[in-house]
């Protein structure tokens, strides 16, 4: 899993603020300026197609997370 301080340090080499942006947000912000769709969190039934995608294992789970909810 990645951690906040990862994903802010990856935010910053993108010339992203990550004030007052929660994870799922700030993922979807750096997945936007690398050019990808802004997608995190929205798997489901564990299927997507980017298959190189950073954050990928780390959706699933915040699928999985959203839909217990």
């Amino acid at each position: 899993m990645t951690t906040m301080k990862e994903i802010r340090d990856i935010a910053r080499q993108h010339g992203l603020r990550s004030t007052r942006m929660e994870k799922a947000e700030l993922i979807r912000a750096i997945q936007r300026a690398e050019g990808n769709y802004d997608c995190y969190g929205t798997a489901t039934e564990e299927e997507c197609d980017q298959e190189e995608c950073l954050w990928r294992e780390d959706c699933f789970r915040e699928s999985v997370a959203e839909e217990i909810r």
